[in-house]
């Protein structure tokens, strides 16, 4: 018998500029005060691509952008109750 050997080819390593983005491509969540709850909404297509450029344009988060929203509204019992 006989002992072959097989090379393996090691891949190329990335560009400098590419691996310095994966490194750096760190998302840390936002801190919310207390404990959460997910909303889930359905919108058409072509209103969640707008809404998604809207966001990337302005560097945000839909989620973040949709939290800012409703904090500035009035959501107070009595306002409720005017309806």
């Amino acid at each position: 018998m006989s002992s072959k050997t097989i090379p393996f080819k090691q891949p190329a390593p990335l560009p400098k500029p590419a691996e310095a983005w994966v490194e750096g491509a760190t998302v840390t969540p936002p801190k919310l005060d207390g404990p959460t709850k997910r909303l889930t909404v359905d919108i058409p297509e072509e209103m969640h691509t707008r809404l998604k450029l809207h966001c990337v344009r302005r560097k945000t988060l839909i989620a973040d952008w949709l939290r800012e929203l409703i904090a500035a509204q009035d959501l107070s019992e009595t306002e409720a109750h005017k309806a």
